[in-house]
């Protein structure tokens, strides 16, 4: 029998050793500010993750979530919210934070693959049940008497997606004239009875008010509203869309301070993983990734796209000429 005090020794000696190894375990917190309608998705991804980190370093992350509309969340994080992580419906918003507040490097979109855009999705139509109004295309929501129901593209990111398709559409249609893209959008706005802050709102307008014959929506909350209330709503593709890149990055001044760096990067990353574009895919937006993308074709259907960079000669200048403040839209709403 080994004498009481070698015993204490060799204790002792292991509690030494283990002690560098808990110290290693952390309890990270990060806050990923996103746009109206992520709600699922990052309910979905953020457990993943936490048990992604928690495997590759020991380390227990917990990830928080605020969503609102797109321009409205980075407005607040430029105000000062401490977001790690922005995941917002379109780049401008996130320009707007290098611009604005100097939180991330100009070239910020470089980053990451496609642009820093993990998933795309786009703009359909969601109807009632049987279609009443018969809405089929663009054309059709412009018509007097058909209620549309769309977000503030003040503070809405799917809102100006929705916007810039009609207006797409309605350049194809005229021949690029301009003047004739303007009346059309016009005549749409004239048919929307109340713009909500943000995508999430106007589907709950929609959806729950039981207000519009039509909702123009993000393609996944279209699919979510399919999901949730079987049998009440069908999907309508128009015959012109646009490709919607909603984009991520870290906030760099952010992660700086409060040393989540790491975390905050791998978290990003981590969305361009087979498992992120699986639980993308999931919740209806478009993976990115090859094979999780032909793994979902047969959900998604063809939509012929326009996009922001060819039709408006990117976001920078579509922002500046549509939705700053004196822009098209305001020249349109005031009337």
């Amino acid at each position: 029998m080994k004498p009481f005090n070698s015993l204490l020794g060799a204790a002792l000696i292991a509690l030494v050793f283990a002690a560098p190894v808990a110290a290693r375990a952390a309890d990270i917190s990060l806050l990923n500010v996103s746009y109206d309608p992520t709600r699922e998705l990052y309910q979905d991804y953020n457990a993943a993750f936490a048990k992604y980190w928690k495997a590759k370093t020991g380390d227990n992350v917990t990830v928080k979530a605020s969503h609102g509309g797109s321009g409205k969340q980075a407005r607040s994080v430029i105000d000062g919210l401490d977001a790690d992580v922005v995941t917002l419906a379109l780049a401008y918003d996130i320009d707007a934070l290098s611009e604005k507040a100097k939180l991330i490097p100009a070239n910020w979109q470089k980053r990451l693959a496609n642009n820093s855009s993990p998933y795309t999705s786009t703009i359909v139509f969601l109807v009632r049940k049987g279609n009443p109004k018969h809405i089929k295309d663009w054309d059709d929501v412009v018509k007097p008497g058909v209620s549309v129901i769309t977000p503030n593209p003040k503070t809405s990111g799917g809102a100006r997606w929705n916007y810039l398709a009609a207006w797409g559409y309605a350049l194809k249609k005229n021949g690029n004239d301009e003047a004739k893209a303007k009346a059309f959008v016009s005549q749409l706005y004239k048919n929307v009875p109340v713009l909500d802050s943000g995508a999430r709102g106007a589907t709950t307008t929609f959806v729950e008010r039981g207000i519009g014959d039509v909702l123009l929506a993000w393609e996944n909350e279209a699919f979510l509203a399919l999901k949730e209330d079987p049998g009440k709503f069908e999907i309508v593709v128009p015959s012109l869309s646009i490709l919607a890149e909603p984009p991520v990055s870290i906030v760099d001044k952010v992660v700086d301070k409060r040393k989540t760096r790491a975390v905050a990067e791998a978290y990003v990353n981590y969305l361009y993983s087979e498992e992120g574009q699986e639980i993308a895919a999931k919740n209806f937006y478009r993976p990115r990734l090859e094979s999780v993308a032909k793994k979902y074709e047969k959900q998604f259907p063809k939509v012929n796209l326009i996009t922001i960079d060819d039709v408006f000669g990117g976001w920078q200048k579509a922002q500046k000429t549509h939705f700053a403040d004196g822009g098209v839209f305001d020249q349109i709403y005031a009337k």
